[in-house]
């Protein structure tokens, strides 16, 4: 058993029901949430919690819900969970203080790794400036163009668009974006997120 609580707010029952089975199977703590409001009021009583919340919500999303977080001044690492539509607005979540987000559908192991991930920020302090300056020294190394086509993948546009934006063929696209993820060392595009927002890189 892990000496911190997951905390999972969806407001779908079954969907909120079997991600908690399937994390206490894999021996985690965890509590859950019908709605970000519900959570919201639970908050300031949370000790040692990993925050998994859904990102479209009724009422309140989980955006909103992070913002309303960050207002209260009450810091909680938490990873949103996301349709393949949207990036965009995950990119506004970790603007808004996730430390992840995972697109749907995802493997167990994919959560579970990010939970793990995500926990280390309860003994540590965020990505430290050397890290950051070790990621702006990998955009260094990006063409004008892989540049280009980085802060449109970040913000979320599929590759035709980018295509028809740069006026160069989708092919060309998919070659430069290979060439990002490589120089920058992303492991997937939450990684390539986390990496250029860690280091201001924009616009988003």
């Amino acid at each position: 058993m892990t000496d911190y609580t997951v905390h999972i707010v969806d407001d779908e029952e079954p969907v909120r029901k079997s991600l908690a089975f399937m994390l206490t199977m894999n021996g985690f703590a965890v509590k859950m949430h019908q709605s970000a409001e519900a959570f919201l009021a639970f908050a300031p009583d949370v000790r040692n919690g990993v925050l998994v919340t859904d990102l479209r919500m009724p009422d309140m999303s989980g955006v909103e819900l992070l913002r309303n977080l960050g207002d209260r001044k009450i810091n909680i690492p938490s990873i949103v969970i996301t349709g393949h539509g949207d990036v965009p607005m995950a990119v506004e979540a970790m603007k808004a203080g996730a430390v992840d987000f995972i697109e749907k559908p995802f493997e167990d192991t994919v959560i579970i790794e990010a939970i793990e991930r995500a926990s280390e920020h309860l003994v540590a302090a965020e990505a430290d400036v050397d890290d950051a300056n070790d990621i702006r020294a990998r955009l260094q190394t990006l063409s004008e163009r892989e540049r280009q086509v980085l802060s449109a993948v970040v913000a979320g546009l599929p590759n035709k668009s980018i295509a028809y934006d740069l006026d160069i063929s989708p092919r060309t696209v998919e070659v430069h974006r290979a060439n990002v993820m490589a120089k920058m060392k992303a492991k997937s595009l939450p990684h390539l997120v986390r990496m250029a927002l860690a280091a201001g890189f924009g616009p988003f």
